[in-house]
Parts: C-alpha cells; sequence; structure tokens
C-alpha cells in the first residue's frame, strides 16, 4: 500500500521556522521525484520546492528561495522541507509528492499558519 504521510505543520509567527517531513512507503522511493506543493484558500495548488531521485538537484518557487530547503534521505525514505523566515503569506497545505516512471503519488497534506 502506497503512503505519503506529511507532518510537521503548525501555527507559527512571521519570522519563524517550521520543518515538515514527508514518511513514504509502498513504492521505490529513490527512483522518485519529490515535490512539496501548497495551497492557499482560493488559491491554485503551486509548486513550492522539489528534488531530484538521488538529491544531485534541486528547485524551488521564487516566492521561497533563500527561506526554504527541501532535502531527502532515502534511507528512511523521507522528505523534507525546512522553512525559515516564514510569511504570512506561506500560510497553506503542503503536501507531498512522488513521481516516477508510471507513477504519481500524493499525500494528504499538513496545514501551516503563519500568523501573529
Amino acid at each position: 500500500q502506497v503512503q505519503l504521510v506529511e507532518s510537521g505543520g503548525g501555527l507559527v509567527q512571521p519570522g519563524g521556522s517550521l520543518r515538515l517531513s514527508c514518511a513514504a512507503s509502498g513504492f521505490i522511493f529513490s527512483a522518485s521525484a519529490l515535490t512539496w506543493f501548497r495551497q492557499a484558500p482560493g488559491k491554485e495548488r503551486e509548486l513550492v520546492a522539489g528534488i531530484s531521485n538521488f538529491g544531485g538537484s534541486a528547485n524551488y518557487a521564487d516566492s521561497v528561495k533563500g527561506r526554504f530547503t527541501i532535502s531527502r534521505d532515502n534511507a528512511k525514505n523521507t522528505v523534507h522541507l525546512q522553512m525559515n523566515s516564514l510569511k504570512p503569506e506561506d500560510t497553506a497545505v503542503y503536501y507531498c509528492n512522488a513521481q516516477g516512471r508510471g507513477f504519481n503519488y500524493w499525500g494528504q497534506g499538513t496545514q501551516v499558519t503563519v500568523s501573529s
């Protein structure tokens, strides 16, 4: 059974930090490209950060460059998103996505709220 389970979301003040994690099971994790997306109320889902299958390359949305860092641990089948200097506009549900040859899986999402 394929599972992607996000954790680490919550309420944080502007300028604060959170670290999201996504634990994967049921497929060949190391063969997948991993991406964090987010969706704010009333907005479309958008790409936040992605990392290649062995972590050799990463890409970020312009809005998070320099503040967020994506990383993966293929030995533990996990991907993380370190989020620093959070802003109210980062408030959204964050989703983990794993994509490879013939598959495209999503987690259930974790809420991040940035507010004072």
